[in-house]
């Protein structure tokens, strides 16, 4: 599966789940893939802490996150989370 349609499926179950991103919020999720040359999986956990941290989606959090996960070459929920404590974001 490409991480074009993981990340599909993603934001489709955070629909289901209630999160009503907005098109430009989605729009601007892919974007961040793009401009962080990140996985689908860092996408994910990115855009996870971002909603769990935040309660909303927000654009300059997210692409933080996602250039940690980039930066770290982070791959699991554990490890993300790691990293924001070394930081004292959380």
């Amino acid at each position: 599966m490409k991480n074009n349609e993981l990340l599909a499926y993603f934001l489709e179950n955070l629909w289901t789940k209630g999160f009503k991103l907005t098109d430009e919020e989605v729009q601007f999720i892919y974007f961040g893939m793009k401009y962080t040359n990140t996985t689908a999986k860092q996408v994910k956990i990115a855009l996870s802490l971002t909603l769990q941290l935040k309660l909303q989606f927000d654009g300059s959090f997210y692409i933080s996150l996602l250039e940690l996960c980039q930066n770290h070459n982070i791959g699991t929920m554990r490890e993300a989370r790691n990293a924001l404590k070394e930081k004292q974001i959380i």
